[in-house]
């Protein structure tokens, strides 16, 4: 009798712990049973991957959806919906929010309102702040928690902790890995002057290297002192990943497609919409990343889709708002980079699959393997498109990239086992579950 399953994909090139082969792939109740050659079972629905590559779903661990508080330029459901058309499977959102996502009450708000909205799975970081610091322990380990995000420049009032003490106390009370906003709030505050009105170009500029390499050596000297993991997000300098490199005992390190993607003449090109915190620097940092990104010293890449509106960002420089879309173009444009030559296939999903659950400890996500989610991205190396603002599943509708065309373009996004994305098409809403984690799990 033959075998049956609830979906079978078929005749794709898998990537998994195995490397890359042509196999099918049969789903049980939501996570993988078989892979292999499944030519003689059956199921209740039949996907032919003839021609495409079938990936570990991709984990977008930094993202901005501004629910609550903004939602005129992002909410969950918007947010989410740009994250399924690009390929991705799940995000983990910032605390950033308004109210903050400071306390437990305010983490069972987002998860409510994610319920029944969010087209892919997620977790919400929880702010550390002086005021929670004696209860971070605990909120690390609350259901939906992806763990505690420090603020160490870059942000307002309570969510900001920029002093040495105040990091303290809460790296030595967590015990899951602590995301980090890694720039020197003071030497931020003592540069300001250096910004130049109406030029863009100046962020980098009042926002240095050195600001961020300044604040890396201090959070790594409180993190070896306290025994913490911590994870350095967005790390923008060459001097940082060579760093860094020295520090793989307690920190793990994140870069962005941004930053590995647009250089020197950003500015030129896109104005305020190429600002971001911390910035898009200069060639030879873009080649220093790179570097990190090829001797391993990169754990994950994030997106820090942090959308604002075309009329927020056009406003003159330095009244214009940091931040950019980027979780639907994330897939795409990193692939553009496999099709160059820059990236392996095989490194890729080291960075958006298996790099954040190792990392984070994410309970049976990031590979292809019996047992673990069905959660898959589905790609075809080899198709060529042009990245749009109308192509943009976000309620801000622009990217950076508009009209840069790619080779490599998400075809389906699968979590566990329903396909939610087809062809540019939602055509599973609403499905997004809480990401479980093995530190977290109820006892």
């Amino acid at each position: 009798m033959a075998e049956t399953f609830d979906l079978i994909l078929r005749g794709g090139v898998v990537v998994n712990q195995d490397g890359e082969h042509r196999a099918d792939i049969g789903v049980r109740g939501g996570r993988i049973a078989l892979i292999g050659d499944l030519g003689r079972a059956d199921a209740g629905e039949i996907v032919d991957c003839s021609g495409l590559h079938v990936l570990p779903g991709v984990i977008d661990t930094q993202v901005h959806f501004r629910e609550p508080g903004a939602t005129h330029k992002e909410d969950l459901e918007t947010g989410s919906r740009a994250a399924v058309l690009g390929g991705v499977t799940a995000v983990f959102e910032m605390p950033n929010t308004n109210p903050l996502t400071v306390t437990a009450e305010a983490l069972a708000d987002k998860l409510a309102r994610a319920k029944g909205r969010m087209h892919c799975d997620h977790a919400f970081f929880v702010g550390g702040t002086h005021d929670n610091a004696r209860d971070v322990a605990e909120l690390e380990r609350l259901p939906g928690a992806a763990g505690i995000k420090i603020f160490m420049g870059s942000s307002t009032g309570s969510l900001l902790v920029s002093d040495d003490a105040g990091v303290s106390e809460i790296l030595k009370r967590t015990r899951r890995r602590v995301s980090v906003h890694s720039e020197d709030e003071p030497r931020l505050s003592e540069r300001k002057d250096l910004r130049t009105p109406g030029d863009p170009s100046s962020h980098p500029v009042w926002r240095d290297a050195e600001a961020a390499m300044k604040c890396t050596r201090r959070l790594t000297t409180i993190a070896r002192r306290h025994g913490a993991k911590v994870h350095v997000l967005h790390v923008s300098t060459a001097e940082e990943m060579r760093y860094l490199a020295d520090f793989k005992d307690v920190a793990t390190v994140e870069t962005t497609p941004h930053h590995l993607t647009l250089g020197s003449d950003a500015y030129a090109r896109l104005g305020t919409r190429a600002q971001m915190n911390p910035p898009v620097r200069d060639d030879a940092h873009r080649a220093g990343i790179w570097w990190g990104l090829n001797q391993g010293v990169v754990d994950v890449l994030g997106s820090d889709h942090a959308p604002h509106t075309l009329e927020e960002k056009a406003k003159p420089y330095p009244e214009s708002p940091s931040g950019m879309t980027g979780v639907q173009t994330l897939v795409p444009v990193m692939l553009d980079h496999v099709a160059a030559g820059r990236l392996s296939l095989a490194r890729f999903v080291d960075l958006t699959s298996a790099g954040p659950a190792r990392i984070f400890g994410i309970s049976r996500k990031g590979r292809i393997a019996v047992g673990y989610d069905a959660d898959l991205t589905i790609v075809d190396l080899k198709r060529r498109e042009t990245i749009t603002n109308a192509w943009i599943g976000s309620r801000s509708q622009w990217t950076p990239y508009d009209g840069v065309e790619v080779t490599g373009w998400p075809i389906a996004t699968v979590i566990r086992g329903r396909q939610v994305m087809r062809e540019g098409e939602i055509v599973s809403p609403g499905l997004g579950r809480p990401v479980e984690f093995i530190d977290a799990l109820p006892s």
